[in-house]
């Protein structure tokens, strides 16, 4: 059968759907439905990062759902449009970036915001035809399906990337346009309370890298509040007394277990791998909390020290990066449950001397802007960052007195809970959502 024709209809229903409707659904590729534009290939000379032009609309800028606006350098503007009329988006227009990592994940409605924006090379624009949903369109595009077919299709052993005849191929069923805006309405109702919690997780991420800006510069303290016989009484914390990291933590030897000698099933002791700090693990370690590998009960653990196994309180610090923003990423063990826990490949355990550090403290130190800076700062190596223990025994740190220490980790700690709640819902209307697409679509 040639392609952007339709295929004999066929009795397949979804297993939920609107009471009022009743029609068969046809089968079909969406080129028969939309008409495709890529977008122009602008030359050097062409494009500017000064806003006196006309926003051009590019790949990087669309992410899954939504367009990004936060990072001006993201955005390049156009000063002549002469010719390039029809590469102008329209309020309603369906985006979706053509290569890179995730192409096809990479799509979005084009809002009143956007509209007028110039579209690039390598990102499609596509609208509707007559008795056809673009949001419907939108739906089927974005959803785990179309990233599958995306995956067969694309063949490229470089960038991935989906052509536009490739876009058009893509078979959905279609019920009547009626039915079409009513799922799309529904789903669109979903999307936007996943956007409305997306948004919430970010301002809490951006107030809570406002606050440990403030608290760990000082800017603001708290103050220590005691109950007596006229009231409570007020009064400052203790200046903060100025050391060394090698005064505060002493540093422990980690094993170097590859990811073959791991396994999630069964073992005596568990193991934390510096990729594992990098991608998952919270800055406050609860191991019941997080799943992480054992090491393979046919490891000879005989020659790891009684002291070398990790301790609540310690930092397991990731000694390798391959960018700045991680090197030297860490987590602080909060509980850990009575069970045996190493440090593994590429990491640090930094313990803290008694009565030093306040449980839940160390953790939001290793965050601060500060000591980050340092850290970036001793970092070396050209394609993979690494970290020296005799480097990092030299960083110079600012420490409150231990009551104060504990205010402070108990108010970022109420701050990440929260964050983590919304992630949380986040998840459960995803998981929502996924499956009203199993059961909505044919």
């Amino acid at each position: 059968m040639e392609t952007g024709t339709i295929e004999k209809m066929v009795k397949i229903l979804p297993k939920l759907r609107f009471q009022e409707f009743s029609d068969d659904w046809k089968k079909q590729p969406i080129g028969n439905q939309i008409d495709l534009l890529c977008g122009f290939a602008f030359k050097g000379n062409d494009i500017s990062e000064e806003k006196n032009g006309i926003p051009i609309l590019r790949g990087i800028n669309i992410t899954e759902g939504y367009i990004r606006h936060s990072l001006d350098i993201d955005r390049y503007y156009c000063g002549n449009s002469r010719n390039l009329k029809k590469y102008f988006l329209k309020e309603g227009d369906l985006v979706l970036g053509m290569d890179g990592s995730k192409v096809g994940k990479n799509v979005a409605i084009i809002s009143k915001q956007d509209s007028n924006s110039l579209l690039i090379q390598r990102v499609a624009r596509i609208r509707s035809k007559q008795n056809t949903s673009i949001k419907f369109i939108y739906h089927h595009i974005f959803s785990p399906r179309f990233h599958r077919y995306v995956d067969i299709v694309n063949t490229s052993s470089g960038i991935p990337h989906i052509s536009a005849q490739q876009i058009k191929d893509f078979k959905i069923f279609f019920p009547s346009l009626p039915e079409q805006q009513k799922i799309a309405t529904f789903l669109s109702a979903v999307d936007k309370k996943i956007q409305q919690l997306t948004r919430k997780k970010a301002l809490l991420e951006t107030y809570k890298k406002g606050v440990m800006q403030k608290l760990f510069s000082q800017e603001i303290r708290f103050k220590d509040y005691n109950s007596s016989k006229n009231g409570i009484l007020e009064r400052d914390f203790p200046e903060w007394e100025r050391k060394k990291y090698g005064e505060i933590y002493s540093f422990l030897s980690t094993n170097s277990f590859s990811r073959d000698q791991l396994n999630y099933e069964k073992g005596d002791v568990k193991n934390i791998h510096y990729g594992d700090i990098h991608t998952k693990l919270p800055t406050l370690f609860n191991l019941k909390d997080e799943n992480i590998p054992f090491v393979n009960p046919e490891i000879d653990i005989s020659r790891i020290k009684t002291e070398n196994y990790c301790q609540e309180g310690d930092l397991v610090i990731a000694d390798a990066s391959e960018d700045y923003k991680d090197i030297g990423k860490a987590i602080e063990l909060i509980a850990l449950n009575g069970e045996k826990v190493v440090g593994g490949l590429h990491t640090f355990i930094a313990r803290p001397a008694k009565g030093k550090i306040s449980k839940g403290f160390s953790g939001y130190l290793m965050q601060s802007w500060k000591l980050r800076k340092q850290i970036m700062t001793i970092a070396q190596g050209t394609k993979v960052l690494g970290l020296s223990v005799t480097r990092l025994k030299n960083l110079k740190l600012e420490i409150p007195s231990l009551e104060e220490q504990q205010k402070i980790a108990n108010y970022l700690s109420a701050i990440d809970k929260k964050s983590e709640a919304v992630s949380q819902q986040i998840d459960k209307m995803q998981s929502f959502k996924k499956g009203l697409l199993q059961q909505m679509f044919v």
